[in-house]
């Protein structure tokens, strides 16, 4: 199965084409681009099976192609109704760092829904400077792994000194096997690809703390 996506802008060049799914390489102007989209549309089809193609030149536009295989049940028929286990919750407290406002809300949001004590941030430095004044107790950090300048392992390895024995979850729209250019993560810390739905950022957050891999 593709999805074609064509625009008429202005195109790009092979140099420009050779670098487009790197991660933080923009064209955009300092403060206008992460530089993260189309690396994590590469991250996520990749993880799918997939993979991308891209057709474009100076003056003619652009046109993405996202190739995804064809998903078919291997019972054959209707899949058959199972019920689901209820999604875990919890009352620990939870900081919570990630660099796009809206998924920082939505986790947020997801985490106090499910009982937790949540401290959100959408930088590294924020959420440092937080645990230096905060006395109380952090059960764990959910932290996207590759941000702009701190990235999730520096700051995790920053708390762990810190506080020693706090879980962490880290998130990312790149497979695991593309994250390894980013940091070496602790031991005992969990990895939830994005994008994710709410069952799995519970279940995964329920078994960092519960000490489960």
């Amino acid at each position: 199965m593709a999805l074609s996506v064509t625009d008429t802008g202005r195109g790009m060049d092979p140099e420009v084409l050779s670098h487009i799914f790197e991660p933080f390489f923009t064209t955009k102007e300092v403060g206008k681009g992460t530089g993260l989209g189309l690396a994590m549309v590469y991250g996520i089809l990749r993880q799918n099976g997939g993979f991308v193609s891209v057709e474009s030149a100076p003056g003619r536009g652009s046109t993405f192609r996202l190739h995804l295989p064809r998903f078919q049940y291997p019972g054959g028929g209707d899949r058959p109704e199972v019920p689901e286990a209820p999604i875990p919750g919890g009352t620990e407290t939870i900081l919570l760092v990630e660099d796009e406002e809206a998924l920082l809300d939505l986790g947020r949001t997801l985490l106090e829904d499910a009982g937790y004590r949540v401290h959100a941030f959408s930088r590294p430095v924020q959420a440092l400077a937080f645990l230096a004044r905060e006395e109380r107790g952090i059960h764990a950090l959910v932290t996207d792994l590759v941000m702009p300048g701190m990235g999730g392992v520096e700051l995790s390895r920053a708390l762990l000194r810190q506080r020693p024995g706090t879980k962490v979850l880290f998130m990312s729209g790149y497979p695991m096997e593309g994250t390894r250019g980013f940091g070496t993560l602790p031991p005992s810390a969990r990895f939830l690809q994005k994008p994710f739905n709410r069952r799995e950022l519970l279940e995964h957050l329920r078994a960092v703390l519960d000490g489960g891999k």
